[in-house]
């Protein structure tokens, strides 16, 4: 008895002792100076329908120089996420960077990890840093579905390729893939419908309490009329949240992949426009530069799983990087997990045993929806604010990510 006593108290202790750790302030710790975000608008409807993705990563870099007050001098790489843009719009974000005043003489880059992109900006950045390439980098996300998305931003797959059965997993639709979540594991049409709700209505109490302000930044857009004149108006909230959502009447919305299937419009995320920003740097040049630091970026993870249950992402990733560092999932106060679905997100929460009060206190992307590049860089910005707000300390990030992958980052609020 004393020795199971010994080995919990040494288990105890070791747990606390990996939490301690990553509560710690270092000279080299890689920091979030700054955590930004446009609004979110419904694409093809909303207040971004007629901006381009370039021009809203552009205003949103402004916005973001502006608000901390950086010279732009001293940012030694930016690295966007973007998945519908051909090339990931390599050539349209380098001009954006160009165009917001940040000089030529800082490199660029595109990346395109489906729905992870920008959290992998995010972590790209944080990896230059760790290995002394730059001291200060920008990160961001962003979509324009508006202008870009459909079946043209696929590349056409090889004839060989029909021939092997994991290669063409890879081009199964994103709603089947969820249905086949729904069927492998047992979920229901009731309980997927109750967390959709759920997301609508913690979305439309934090937009109604004003919880988003302190991370959109007010961004021009284009406006046309209907005598095509163009003007330019002021977008400052998401458009897409709902008003009086219940599980009740989204259960009386048809499936939308499957006649007999449990995944619809209502209980799927939104397609959409948006761009996030994060601005990261080595905690001992933030100090030099009197930059803020609003936390840090603690350890990484990304992981595969099968692409005909894509969703299932986070369920595997989160578990692997918190085993990383030595903590569990009680250890994290809040969760920002992306609900590409609710029937993956469901899972996911259930599966790595979260307890669901953690996860996405504001809402997710069912309710104000998922431009696929941005949405990686907004949840930082989104659970960045909330530790703030509640005075929380650890903070994880998740999403699933297209053709059968997952990605979660731990981060610590300093604010």
């Amino acid at each position: 008895m004393n020795r199971l006593s010994n080995v919990n108290q040494h288990l105890t202790a070791n747990e606390a002792s990996s939490k301690s750790k990553i509560l710690e302030k270092n000279a080299d710790d890689v920091v979030i100076v700054a955590a930004y975000r446009s609004a979110i608008t419904r694409g093809g409807k909303g207040g971004f329908k007629e901006t381009t993705s370039g021009e809203l990563l552009a205003n949103l870099f402004k916005a973001t120089i502006q608000k901390v007050g950086i010279d732009p001098k001293v940012i030694g790489d930016v690295v966007v996420g973007n998945v519908c843009n051909p090339g990931a719009g390599v050539n349209e974000h380098r001009a954006a960077q160009l165009v917001a005043g940040i000089p030529y003489t800082t490199p660029f880059q595109a990346i395109n990890r489906q729905c992870s992109s920008g959290l992998m900006a995010v972590n790209a950045i944080a990896q230059e840093i760790i290995t002394g390439q730059i001291d200060v980098g920008l990160a961001a996300g962003v979509e324009s579905m508006s202008n870009n998305y459909g079946p043209n931003m696929m590349s056409a797959f090889p004839a060989r390729f029909t021939e092997n059965e994991a290669g063409m997993s890879c081009l199964i639709p994103m709603g089947i893939t969820s249905e086949n979540v729904t069927e492998k594991y047992g979920l229901t049409r009731k309980e997927q419908d109750e967390f959709a709700a759920a997301s609508f209505q913690k979305a439309e109490k934090a937009q109604k309490e004003g919880l988003f302000k302190e991370e959109i930044l007010p961004l021009p857009a284009i406006k046309i009329d209907e005598n095509d004149n163009e003007s330019e108006v002021t977008i400052s909230e998401d458009d897409g949240i709902r008003k009086g959502v219940t599980a009740e009447s989204l259960g009386k919305l048809r499936p939308a992949f499957k006649s007999d299937g449990a995944t619809t419009a209502g209980n799927s995320s939104q397609v959409s426009d948006g761009a996030g920003a994060v601005i990261l740097a080595r905690r001992s040049a933030a100090e030099k530069l009197g930059l803020p630091i609003i936390g840090k970026w603690v350890h990484a993870k990304v992981v595969g799983v099968p692409p005909e249950i894509m969703g299932v992402g986070p369920a595997v990733a989160i578990p692997a990087v918190l085993k990383d560092i030595g903590l569990t999932v009680d250890d994290v106060d809040i969760f920002e997990i992306n609900e590409a679905f609710a029937s993956q997100a469901l899972y996911s929460v259930r599966s790595a045993n979260i307890d669901i009060n953690k996860v996405n206190p504001k809402g997710g992307a069912i309710a104000f929806g998922h431009p696929l590049g941005a949405t990686g860089a907004r949840q930082v910005s989104t659970l960045m604010t909330e530790l703030k707000r509640t005075g929380k300390k650890i903070g994880l990030t998740s999403m699933c990510i297209g053709t059968g992958m997952g990605a979660a980052t731990v981060f610590v609020s300093e604010a």
